[in-house]
């Protein structure tokens, strides 16, 4: 247990957040499947749900290429023998935002600490932890809690760990169902990052960006 007493925390989703995921797994899947990419991603995306909450518990690597090959099957798309793991092999280098370096930095400058809960191993998040412009001061991933959010467990493990008062952490994420509906079910101030002007369902975030230009004076106000 570790005592954050008036530390203030900003904890991120990574992938979606920080790293440009669909450029990164539309880069992947056109070496795979040229020209079906976007048919394929339109499955994928459901069917990556469903994987996460199936039981028993499957790395990430296994959900990538498990939903993989169910997207690919679904949509009538042929995978060569071992295609599947095209996703895995290359998550690590998938791009970082060009908003990322400026964010991170003004709040490492205002004294935050920084976190990552991901839904991902801890090998792949390694790699891709090498690519980002900070060091995080603490990370969290499906592999260490044995579940994927929209589970608790990434949460809660955290606050276990830190021991923070609720009025020290805000929560920044771009999937509102993933991310921003736990954390408002446990309290946790939070920022979604609407990159793609999605409409929310239920207004649950404390507060909405279109990116991550201002995110460290909105945490500021947000926290003093």
């Amino acid at each position: 247990m570790q005592q954050s007493a008036g530390q203030r925390w900003a904890t991120f989703d990574c992938y979606g957040t920080l790293i440009d995921w669909e450029t990164g797994m539309r880069r992947a899947l056109e070496t795979i499947v040229p020209g079906n990419t976007s048919q394929l991603l339109a499955q994928y995306y459901e069917i990556e749900k469903q994987v996460e909450g199936e039981q028993p518990f499957r790395s990430y690597r296994n959900v990538l290429a498990e939903a993989l090959r169910r997207s690919a099957r679904s949509t009538g798309v042929m995978l060569a023998s071992g295609a599947e793991h095209v996703l895995a092999n290359t998550l690590p280098d998938w791009p970082v935002f060009p908003d990322v370096g400026r964010a991170l930095s003004g709040l490492r400058a205002a004294g935050w600490k920084l976190a990552i809960l991901s839904n991902v191993d801890r090998d792949l998040i390694a790699g891709t932890a090498r690519h980002l412009p900070v060091v995080f001061d603490d990370i969290i991933t499906a592999e260490d809690v044995r579940a994927y959010k929209p589970s608790l467990n990434h949460f809660r493990r955290f606050r276990e760990k830190h021991q923070l008062a609720d009025e020290n952490w805000v929560h920044v994420a771009r999937s509102y169902y993933h991310d921003i509906v736990p954390a408002s079910q446990l309290g946790i101030r939070r920022v979604w990052i609407n990159r793609s002007r999605e409409t929310a369902p239920e207004q649950l975030a404390t507060v909405e960006l279109s990116n991550l230009l201002t995110l460290a004076p909105t945490l500021q106000q947000l926290c003093g």
